[in-house]
């Protein structure tokens, strides 16, 4: 089996690449390093192409031959997306449908879709399932739902086989904190990590379906060979909400510490709940999140980056 992980170099990109190695798989990872790291695949049997989803050229190259194509390769910061939406909607969209097209050409049996949870903007149930109205806020996350209906196109139009993963707050090893756009778990982590109070925008009441990445993974191995699932939409998450203020907490029993965290004035635009229904992830691709929130923040907390 020959696999191409667009953004394989980047910090979900690479625990895919090291799971599929693992299985015996042929893996090609196609990153520009604009936000991945050539040592995130340190010790992987792979093939590096060094290149962009907007190079219509390399793409067909590295497309060539291939099984599956896995796209994560994106602009996955929602400020960046306001700060410079032009940037954030050439990866986002054009290099989407770039790779759909390259996998036509190509043959690919199937391409999973890195999509967000983001889509739903402030929903309205929770958890929330998929079928519920998506509101997206952010450019951003407007740009992935455009990426999402691109896959539901092709396959419904040219037939290529597409599934569209919602993610749900991922986080876990080789997640950057020094990116100036790091999620709030490597953040924390890094603060505890300093002996310093993490800051919370807000009152700490904000929830998220916090996921360890090893679900993630486990949730794309299912989508690449699962029967009837193609152009549909899972949410992959854990089902549980875990407020800031609730994750510091876990934090300071995994460190051993009392730490109190300090706070900032919320910011706008940020959603005030969000936690997946994950019923038909289980019933269609048998997921079942094995790795819970203190579970992937203990391996997090005891990785040496």
């Amino acid at each position: 089996m020959r696999v191409l992980i667009t953004g394989g170099a980047g910090f979900i990109g690479s625990h895919l690449a090291q799971a599929l190695v693992e299985h015996g798989a042929e893996v090609h990872v196609l990153d520009d390093l604009s936000s991945g790291h050539l040592e995130n695949l340190d010790g992987l049997d792979v093939q590096m192409h060094v290149g962009s989803v907007l190079d219509h050229d390399v793409l067909a190259l590295v497309t060539r031959g291939v099984d599956y194509t896995l796209h994560h390769a994106a602009r996955p910061a929602l400020a960046e997306s306001i700060h410079d939406p032009h940037r954030s909607f050439a990866v986002n969209v054009q290099g989407t449908l770039n790779v759909l097209e390259a996998a036509r050409q190509a043959r690919v049996k199937r391409v999973i879709y890195a999509a967000s949870s983001s889509a739903y903007g402030e929903p309205k149930v929770i958890p929330t399932p998929e079928g519920v109205l998506l509101q997206p806020v952010t450019p951003y996350a407007a740009f992935k739902l455009q990426g999402e209906l691109l896959c539901q196109s092709w396959y419904r139009t040219f037939g290529l086989e597409t599934v569209c993963l919602r993610y749900f707050n991922i986080f876990g090893e080789r997640q950057d904190p020094k990116n100036p756009y790091a999620a709030v778990i490597p953040l924390f982590v890094e603060a505890f990590r300093r002996g310093m109070a993490p800051m919370i925008f807000g009152d700490g009441l904000v929830s998220r379906d916090f996921t360890p990445v090893a679900n993630v993974v486990a949730a794309n191995l299912a989508a690449l060979t699962a029967p009837g699932v193609a152009g549909k939409v899972y949410n992959i998450g854990t089902g549980t909400g875990t407020t800031l203020i609730g994750l510091v907490q876990v934090l300071n029993h995994i460190f051993g510490m009392a730490i109190e965290p300090v706070h900032a004035p919320a910011r706008h635009g940020d959603v005030r709940a969000s936690r997946a229904d994950i019923r038909r992830a289980t019933l269609n691709l048998g997921y079942i999140p094995a790795v819970d929130l203190a579970e992937g923040l203990r391996k997090m907390v005891a990785w040496e980056g």
